[in-house]
């Protein structure tokens, strides 16, 4: 395995070697048989001076000299040559050992890809499951909060109904209740305004008094305001002359004060600089000291770096075929994903629509609510006011006479042709709202009847105390006439009696 880290899918093949590495391995450096540099074609070889004829021993000298250096060549030729075969040898058998190695990454590579596929997909399969499970639950969930939401719109709608019913019932009972309401407040209108003009009067001739008595006391408020305001400008300006001795004494004192904690405290700055001092000069060395850490640690860093850059080569090539089958994973998964985004969508709505219904049924629960105390305390007054006309009709009945107790209900004045015309209207079915409410009332047709006469027999006293009252006025104003006329007959006998003139006149008829 490290074998196969190190040797890169993209490294040229050892073939490809720089000229001078090649130089390098043809030519060890303990060797001294270098090629020899070529002269240029413009410039003529130097061939050193020109030589002399030699002589017979010179000659032999070089023949010699010629063959050392002949055998020399050969030499070195022979190691050249096998030189060179040994480098192609090395050379081929590198080559085959990368590409053996390349080989054995490839398989090694093909083994990991086929088992992390095998897990992937077992994954995948474990991931569809559980999601099937979890759809199903939530279809089941759904499910159930449909039939909810049916059973509760049909309550819903019950209960609208019965509201409704309810609420027709009580607008009707309210109109018959308006009509006796009003009736009632006129009357109390009528009191109230009386009552009103009484108190009215009284308060005006309180407030003249009172606005008499507070033009008195506003007099003598101004005279104590304005000796009270002398006496405190007094009271102020000695005040002030005091105050502001005092203040000056005090600045004097605290100026004094200052200059000392002043001094105090450029001592103890001076001593707070010096150790400073101290400190830092230790602190420079240490600093020094950390420097030259940092830079050896510098160069380690660069050279593990390199390291990391080879190392990083290599991630890549594995990241860019891992991508692959990642992109092919992410959009099965992206598929899944867009199909459970889908399915809560769905829920989403449906939970809002749940929720939406439930704050309707909560509001109309509290407007039923509130309805139904309003008609309970409306109807707890209806029975109040019926306790009370119950009590006003035992009192009442204490108050009647004997026939009254025997027949209570006089007989009806109209002809037996107009009594059928009456049923006749009573029993067809009338259009006007107020006729309709006060069908439900039949049954107070006796209580009508008696309340009927007991008004009229009121409308008939008071008529009669009104004759009554006339015909006192009249016999007022005839003794008036009468005393006038005995006083005046001393003195004219002639004239009648006024009496007797009076006498001639018709009564009023009643």
């Amino acid at each position: 395995m490290a074998v196969a880290r190190t040797a890169s899918p993209h490294s040229h093949p050892p073939t490809a070697l720089r000229p001078a590495a090649a130089d390098a391995l043809i030519y060890p450096a303990g060797s001294r048989a270098r090629p020899r540099r070529r002269p240029l074609a413009n410039q003529r070889p130097w061939r050193g001076p020109i030589p002399q004829p030699p002589n017979a021993a010179e000659t032999e000298l070089l023949l010699l000299q010629k063959q050392a250096l002949a055998e020399e060549e050969a030499a070195k030729a022979k190691q050249e040559l096998l030189a060179r075969f040994l480098q192609v040898k090395l050379s081929r058998e590198e080559q085959s050992s990368m590409w053996g190695l390349h080989k054995v990454c490839t398989l090694w590579r093909l083994a990991q890809r086929k088992t992390k596929d095998q897990e992937l997909r077992q994954d995948i399969e474990i991931l569809s499951q559980t999601f099937t499970r979890v759809m199903d639950c939530k279809d089941g969930v759904i499910e159930a909060l449909v039939r909810e939401l049916e059973e509760a719109e049909e309550q819903q709608n019950r209960a609208l109904r019965s509201h409704l019913h309810l609420t027709d019932q009580l607008l009707q009972l309210q109109r018959c209740r308006l009509g006796y309401l009003e009736e009632g407040f006129s009357a109390q209108v009528g009191a109230l305004k009386a009552e009103f003009e009484a108190e009215r009067k009284t308060i005006l001739e309180q407030q003249d008094w009172e606005r008499c008595c507070l033009q008195d006391m506003a007099l003598a408020t101004e005279q104590d305001h304005a000796r009270s305001d002398h006496e405190a400008m007094l009271n102020f300006q000695s005040a002030r002359d005091d105050i502001k001795n005092k203040c000056w004494q005090e600045q004097q004192y605290s100026r004094l004060q200052l200059v000392t904690r002043l001094e105090g405290l450029w001592e103890q700055i001076q001593k707070a600089r010096r150790s400073y001092t101290e400190a830092t000069e230790k602190r420079k060395v240490e600093f020094e000291e950390l420097k030259k850490k940092c830079v050896k640690s510098s160069w380690e860093i660069d050279v593990q770096a390199k390291k990391l850059q080879k190392l990083q080569d290599t991630i890549t090539a594995t990241r860019s075929q891992i991508a692959a089958h990642l992109q092919e994973s992410e959009e099965q998964n992206q598929r899944i994903q867009e199909e459970k985004d889908h399915a809560v969508q769905k829920l989403q709505k449906l939970r809002a629509a749940i929720s939406q219904a439930g704050t309707t049924a909560h509001t109309h629960l509290v407007t039923l609510t509130c309805q139904c105390s309003a008609t309970l305390k409306a109807l707890q007054q209806v029975v109040e006011k019926a306790q009370r006309i119950l009590r006003l009709a035992e009192m009442c009945r204490r108050l009647e006479t004997e026939e009254e107790k025997v027949l209570p209900f006089y007989p009806s004045s109209l002809a037996e042709w107009e009594q059928q015309d009456v049923r006749r209207i009573l029993a067809a079915s009338p259009n006007e709202p107020l006729a309709r409410a006060m069908q439900d009332y039949m049954g107070l047709e006796r209580f009508w009847q008696r309340f009927n006469k007991a008004k009229l027999e009121e409308k008939a006293l008071e008529r009669a105390r009104a004759a009554l009252a006339n015909r006192n006025r009249h016999l007022r104003e005839l003794l008036q006439q009468y005393l006038a006329g005995a006083a005046l007959s001393q003195k004219v006998p002639r004239d009648p009696p006024p009496l007797l003139t009076t006498k001639q006149k018709p009564c009023p008829q009643k």
